[in-house]
């Protein structure tokens, strides 16, 4: 597998003179579906390994010598395959903040990637962890807003599942929150869940910031979000991500 070409973004020490990974990955896809168009917003790219290994193989491999290498790698890989793939959705790229040391440098590497494979930057999103430490305080709020001037849509991660919750949000507001697979688990029976997402859809919608429930594995859970009002889902009633193709989506469970 070929390695993106880091020589673009002059200047900064980091992008010159890469090692190749020790390790091959791959991608699958998983689609964020709007339950009321009945159609795929976007795809989501999960990073797999060459023999279909989980996303925790390859993670454990990535340390403090080859992140950046990584996370390059990881935003041309998703890109070229989504080309590849014909995806004209959203694509949702997952991304390290403490990958980027410098945001209008670091994203040199994903223009140049969505300018050879000619996949248009505009449907790229950018979505981070919540859970993910940032050390220097203001960082990610940085690239969030250097990512915003370049176009691309931002998300927050497993909103929720972090320990900076709504102070977060109040630092900064992104594109997009995927509420946590924790508080959308047997949410169509606990009435403690269905207030806390209530009171989040309250602040989003304010804010104007688009949510997405991620987990959603039974149908009890999709007709309780959507009666709530949220109508991008994201989970395995209907589709498990697939390696390398773009999985069909089962709409069965919208019926009723």
């Amino acid at each position: 597998m070929s390695e993106p070409n880091q020589q673009s973004a002059a200047g900064c020490s980091h992008c010159r003179d890469l090692p190749p990974l020790p390790f091959a990955f791959t991608m699958a896809f998983q689609p964020i579906v709007d339950i009321e168009a009945r159609q795929v917003f976007a795809y989501e790219a999960l990073v797999r390994g060459v023999n279909g290994e989980g996303a925790f193989d390859i993670l454990k491999q990535v340390n403090d010598d080859n992140r950046y290498q990584f996370d390059q790698s990881c935003r041309v890989k998703a890109i070229e395959l989504a080309a590849r793939l014909e995806v004209s959705t959203k694509l949702s790229i997952n991304f390290l903040p403490n990958a980027v040391y410098e945001p209008k440098s670091c994203i040199r590497a994903t223009l140049d990637a969505a300018e050879k494979y000619q996949f248009p930057p505009e449907q790229i999103i950018f979505e981070v962890n919540e859970s993910e430490p940032v050390g220097e305080p203001g960082h990610l709020g940085r690239i969030f807003q250097e990512y915003h001037n370049q176009g691309f849509t931002t998300a927050i991660d497993d909103f929720g599942a972090g320990h900076a919750g709504l102070n977060l949000l109040a630092d900064f507001q992104p594109g997009i929150i995927k509420l946590d697979m924790a508080l959308i688990r047997r949410i169509d029976t606990n009435k403690i869940r269905q207030s806390i997402v209530q009171g989040l859809l309250a602040t989003t919608n304010e804010l104007g910031i688009t949510v997405v429930a991620e987990g959603v594995e039974t149908a009890g859970e999709l007709h309780t979000l959507r009666a709530m009002g949220i109508r991008l889902i994201q989970g395995f009633l209907l589709a498990r991500p697939a390696i390398e193709r773009l999985p069909e989506v089962d709409y069965s469970s919208l019926e009723g």
